[in-house]
């Protein structure tokens, strides 16, 4: 991470894209990502919307990560593509 600064605002921003990202590269929906991570329909909905901000927690992104079976720290990676 030579050059990149994070903020909350925009390491959760990259967080929500990866998981957007990896869970359409897999072809899932997200009723497919909520019960292959524990979570509801809704939370993964909101996590990908921005409409939870920034408040979800490392373990949640953990069992997401594990719901898509892509290691942690994928999500965590900038990306420069659109």
């Amino acid at each position: 991470m030579a050059n990149n600064t994070f903020t909350n605002k925009n390491i959760y921003d990259t967080v929500r894209m990866n998981i957007k990202k990896y869970r359409k590269a897999a072809k899932m929906t997200q009723q497919e990502l909520a019960d292959a991570s524990g979570f509801s329909h809704g939370y993964i909905r909101e996590i990908e919307s921005i409409k939870m901000g920034a408040t979800f927690s490392l373990d949640a992104v953990e069992k997401i990560a594990n719901g898509l079976n892509i290691d942690f720290k994928y999500l965590f990676e900038e990306n420069n593509e659109n």
